[in-house]
């Protein structure tokens, strides 16, 4: 029997035998876990039909519309030059905003899940993110993954995902089409030897 294990601020990564295709290849880190369900965010997916300026609009954020020049919306800039990607943080409530953060950066309403990354779901930290006075790395993410009662258990017992520490570098400097691959490497998988047929051991 395997003893339950709560995986806060690790990542899971969709083994080929994950049966739903919205999780294909999916690194979704974990920000609560407990004997009562699961939620997560997807961080290599990125957002569809609305960028990050479309977002800040939509909610009446102020930001400088110079710092757009003349590129197309979904290159949003900050002051540094590094791109500001609206990621698809899973299927659960896809309007809702989640901010994943490094924890230099805490409000009242901020959830720590561990001593460098915390999560804040506020418009205050889009806000402030746009005024370049928000946290030092971050993910902005529409929607979340959530699992219920020990669903995420059961999902692991299939072999459906494996779990690895996360990392500032993976989390948020690292191109989403690479992560899983990078993870995978990290956790010491050859990619090229995983079957779509895993079985229990």
């Amino acid at each position: 029997m395997i003893k339950a294990t709560y995986l806060d601020g690790q990542l899971l990564l969709a083994m080929p035998s994950m049966t739903d295709p919205r999780f294909d290849r999916s690194v979704i880190y974990i920000c609560s876990h407990s004997e009562e369900g699961a939620m997560g965010l997807v961080i290599n997916s990125s957002a569809v039909n609305i960028d990050f300026p479309g977002l800040l609009e939509q909610l009446d954020v102020a930001y400088n519309q110079e710092d757009f020049s003349d590129e197309p919306l979904s290159t949003y800039k900050e002051e540094e030059g590094e791109e500001v990607i609206l990621h698809a943080g899973g299927p659960v409530e896809i309007g809702r905003g989640f901010i994943l953060h490094t924890a230099d950066y805490v409000q009242e309403s901020t959830m720590i899940i561990s001593e460098t990354i915390a999560l804040t779901a506020t418009i205050d930290i889009l806000a402030a993110i746009a005024q370049g006075t928000g946290p030092k790395n971050y993910i902005v993410a529409l929607g979340y993954t959530g699992w219920g009662k020990g669903q995420l258990e059961e999902e692991i017992s299939r072999n459906s995902w494996l779990n690895i520490e996360a990392d500032e570098e993976l989390l948020f400097r690292t191109d989403l089409e690479l992560k899983w691959a990078r993870a995978m490497a990290k956790l010491g998988v050859d990619i090229t030897m995983l079957s779509t047929h895993a079985g229990n051991a």
